[in-house]
């Protein structure tokens, strides 16, 4: 059964700069999706950002496709109302149950993690700042999403690059939890804290408490990228997403068997 479940573990990751797609070649690709996702391509300028927005939803396709099986013309992606994605109920969803995946891009990357029992999130962070805002200016734009033991770990962290990146690995991390549970950005994120040591064994506590049923992992990608995946119990999953689940309440010999499943790089 754990080879089996192992099936349904996928990190898949994309570097989109390396792709530099005519017009027509664009076309064909979008063409491979339902007629619903091209207005949420095409409404991006920059054709860095449809280039982000298209492979993010052919990952999506191409991954369900692969992982369970279904004929690309049956697979039906929708969003939560906090817009996270999910797989319509389907008759081969039966081996993994709580089936779910979760996407991300920013800078040269795309990527998508799937998980057969587990929450996961995934987020991924280019490590640059506007050219016009000094790295002080830039961090402290965003301290209110901090806990006062990060932001001290953050300001005291050495040199500016050193600030920088402490900045964007806790940062990193809490993206990456929050979308594992599908909150939308509304979510509190100074109420989540991050503890490690030498960024491995990282918990996090909710308001003070440590959630002991939570795996991370933190990654540095070439270019300056750094991506964090979290995994986690179905039970603390907002509302709207809990609904897209078929198990919820899962019991703990089969939680576990997610809970330890290999994490791919």
């Amino acid at each position: 059964m754990e080879i089996e479940m192992e099936k349904g573990v996928q990190r898949w990751l994309v570097n989109t700069s390396q792709w530099d797609p005519s017009p027509h070649d664009f076309s064909i690709a979008m063409s491979v999706l339902p007629q619903q996702h091209h207005s949420s391509i095409t409404r991006f300028v920059k054709i860095e950002d449809r280039k982000r927005a298209l492979v993010s939803r052919l990952l999506q396709y191409a991954l369900v496709h692969q992982v369970m099986g279904i004929p690309f013309d049956e697979i039906i992606i929708n969003r939560t109302a906090e817009g996270k994605p999910y797989l319509e109920s389907h008759k081969k969803n039966v081996k993994f149950p709580n089936f779910n995946f979760n996407v991300s891009h920013h800078g040269d990357y795309v990527a998508i993690a799937s998980e057969p029992i587990c929450l996961v999130g995934l987020d991924i962070v280019s490590c640059l700042i506007p050219v016009k805002e000094t790295i002080s200016e830039f961090i402290h734009n965003f301290s209110s999403y901090f806990s006062s033991s990060e932001w001290e770990k953050i300001v005291k962290a050495g040199s500016d690059d050193d600030v920088l990146d402490v900045f964007f690995r806790y940062w990193c991390l809490k993206e990456a939890f929050v979308k594992a549970l599908g909150t939308g950005v509304g979510y509190k994120l100074d109420h989540v804290e991050f503890h490690h040591k030498n960024w491995t064994d990282i918990y996090v506590k909710v308001d003070g408490g440590a959630l002991k049923d939570w795996n991370f992992w933190l990654f540095e990608l070439e270019g300056k990228h750094r991506v964090a995946i979290a995994r986690g119990h179905p039970r603390i999953a907002t509302t709207n997403f809990k609904k897209t689940l078929k198990l919820t309440n899962v019991d703990d010999d089969l939680y576990n068997l997610g809970f330890h499943l290999p994490n791919p790089r």
